[in-house]
């Protein structure tokens, strides 16, 4: 099977349920949703993912890492090879396998959530939680990498703000926002479990009032 076909089915490969790994509170109040981290580049998603995973005792899935094993490629090769339209199909279908999974913990890219059939099945399958962070933060994070697909071009802290505008206003829907400051990853990781028990404390309470 050749890279693109790889990519092409891996929508199609099933997932399992990890309720035998599940022991954390939140991780029983879950069901088989799954927490999806949305945010844009260097907000970090997948470092904070995997700790927030390590301490739900949940699994933890990376929506980019999912799509370059699919696809026997990295993000800035399918961009350069195939464009983003190819890439976001390929990253909804990933998506929506992966939650199939559920309940895991999974890092999405940051263009994920704007798509609305994503947001759709996030809506239904899952928690989403908006890492949210300043410009200043964000650039500080990214360039420490250089192979951001977007950000190749002459003005990327321009780029990241007209991101900011265009992205921010759809990452305000997600049920969860956490503000990802210069901290501790594990400071972050407690703050988002706080504000976890008390979304499910609000949707216990409005489920009593149905």
């Amino acid at each position: 099977m050749n890279k693109i076909s790889r990519f092409n089915s891996l929508d199609e490969a099933g997932g399992q349920n990890q309720a035998s790994q599940r022991g954390h509170p939140i991780s029983r109040l879950l069901g088989t949703r799954s927490l999806v981290l949305v945010g844009l580049m260097g907000a970090g998603k997948s470092t904070v993912g995997r700790r927030l995973a390590q301490a739900l005792k949940l699994p933890f899935r990376d929506a980019d890492h999912e799509i370059e094993a699919a696809a026997g490629m990295t993000i800035p090769e399918i961009f350069a090879v195939h464009g983003e339209e190819h890439f976001r199909d390929g990253e909804r279908r990933v998506i929506a396998r992966l939650l199939q999974e559920g309940p895991i913990v999974l890092a999405t890219g940051g263009g994920a959530f704007m798509n609305e059939e994503t947001r759709g099945r996030i809506a239904e399958q899952g928690i989403s939680i908006w890492l949210k962070a300043d410009l200043d933060v964000l650039m500080r994070r990214v360039r420490k990498r250089s192979t951001r697909p977007l950000l190749q071009n002459p003005d990327p802290e321009g780029t990241m703000r007209r991101l900011m505008d265009l992205r921010y206003p759809v990452y305000a829907t997600a049920d969860v926002t956490i503000d990802s400051h210069e901290a501790p990853h594990d400071k972050v990781v407690a703050e988002l479990i706080k504000a976890l028990r008390h979304w499910f404390e609000h949707e216990q309470q409005e489920s009593a009032r149905t």
